[in-house]
């Protein structure tokens, strides 16, 4: 799925949002060029699978279609067909059979009876971005986070990686703050339990 390169100026947004609302054929086509890529991008990230991935961003253009009239003249159309792709990949994901997951509490870090973590931990408090962005790490980083149960992994991903507040996740995920906040931290500790080994190489 092609996609042009990022837009000039606001001119540009103005010009996708009316041809978005007219509905007209050449501006929807624009539309599907112009955000296709980073929505099949994001959809990947939540799904995993490039098939459901593809469908998930289809259903979004068709669901952005259906919707153009909702479309306020003041949002940024990138930000709302973020928010449509993002729920039709939750859409896809809850409809999918679930798979056997690594209870959340297996994942968390072990205490000995003084308090101390029982596992010892490298120093590393990168965020999962920054580890992402490092060439030696960002590979066991993508698999330690495949691991993470889907309701912890998908917090974690919008939080840490697409740059989501607490707020906005919430909203996309049909949560509260507060669940979002508890998810967070325990995908956090969960994600440092998972990368410590290979941390633990890289350092000595």
């Amino acid at each position: 799925m092609a996609e042009r390169a990022p837009l000039d100026s606001a001119a540009d947004e103005r010009e996708l949002a009316r041809g978005l609302r007219d509905g007209s054929a050449e501006g929807f086509e624009r539309l599907v060029r112009t955000y296709g890529g980073r929505l099949l991008a994001v959809t990947r990230r939540i799904l995993r699978d490039e098939e459901d991935a593809r469908d998930a961003v289809q259903d979004a253009f068709i669901s952005a279609f259906r919707a153009r009239k909702q479309f306020q003249a003041d949002a940024r159309v990138s930000t709302w067909l973020h928010r449509i792709a993002v729920n039709a990949a939750l859409m896809k994901l809850r409809s999918r059979r679930r798979k056997t997951e690594v209870p959340m509490d297996d994942l968390q870090p072990a205490f000995r009876d003084d308090g101390h973590h029982a596992d010892r931990f490298v120093s590393w408090a990168e965020p999962a971005d920054v580890a992402l962005g490092r060439q030696e790490t960002a590979d066991f980083v993508r698999e330690a986070i495949a691991e993470l149960p889907d309701s912890y992994r998908l917090v974690l991903l919008m939080r840490d990686i697409e740059g989501r507040n607490t707020e906005e996740t919430a909203t996309e995920l049909g949560i509260t703050p507060n669940a979002v906040k508890i998810r967070l931290h325990r995908a956090r500790l969960a994600l440092r339990r998972l990368i410590a080994p290979r941390m633990q190489e890289i350092a000595s």
